[in-house]
């Protein structure tokens, strides 16, 4: 069974986003299903791939898995020569931390600042806790690039699943055009100029559904 990645808008869906760099990353073999969301039957066409009725979604030989982490995980073991996460015991436990944080955290930013790829204008006012959430990524980021990051201009040198989880990230903070500090604003740029992110990206911009 070839794999299957379920995803949602290109413009809308940072989960989606996440668990399509880490199988881009693979350089594996895959169909691409998009399921535009918000839709009155978008929930029915989920549940036949899913059954949380959520995107991602990969479909493989050993079953579904139907969350960003589990998938990006799943990728690492089954094509360890595309070293997903980073080398060495330090930097993977880091990476995984930074990937946990994300994937759990940093609510206010998710809600005041929702993906939308195509949007380029600031909010007119940023809630003090937003801030705070920026603040604590890029302290993240700082800290990655300090204590990993050398080799490359990603987090942890070369293009990992941190990398795939905190792009849609890097998305949210030029479309809103947030202030960063010159090393945050650096990384933003490595994102938008890795050629992966490029295709998810000008995908995106080819959409024309609007969800408000």
């Amino acid at each position: 069974m070839p794999l299957t990645l379920v995803i949602g808008n290109k413009n809308y869906s940072s989960w989606s986003l996440r668990a399509w760099l880490a199988l881009q990353m693979t350089e594996a073999e895959y169909e691409e299903v998009l399921v535009p969301l918000y839709r009155p039957d978008s929930r029915h066409c989920l549940l036949s791939h899913s059954p949380t009725g959520k995107v991602p979604v990969l479909k493989c030989d050993d079953g579904t898995i139907w969350d960003s982490l589990a998938i990006a995980e799943y990728l690492a073991e089954t094509f360890p020569e595309a070293h997903l996460w980073p080398r060495g015991e330090a930097a993977r436990a880091f990476a995984r931390s930074a990937c946990a944080e994300m994937h759990s955290g940093f609510s206010a930013l998710r809600s005041h600042l929702p993906m939308d790829l195509r949007r380029n204008q600031p909010l007119s006012e940023v809630p003090a806790e937003v801030v705070e959430d920026i603040r604590r990524i890029c302290a993240i980021w700082s800290e990655c690039r300090t204590r990993f990051g050398q080799d490359g201009p990603f987090l942890f040198g070369h293009a990992s699943i941190a990398d795939a989880f905190y792009a849609p990230v890097a998305g949210r903070l030029r479309s809103y055009a947030v202030a960063l500090p010159a090393d945050a604003e650096a990384y933003v740029e490595t994102i938008y100029q890795w050629p992966a992110f490029q295709r998810w990206y000008q995908a995106a911009l080819q959409e024309t559904e609007i969800i408000e």
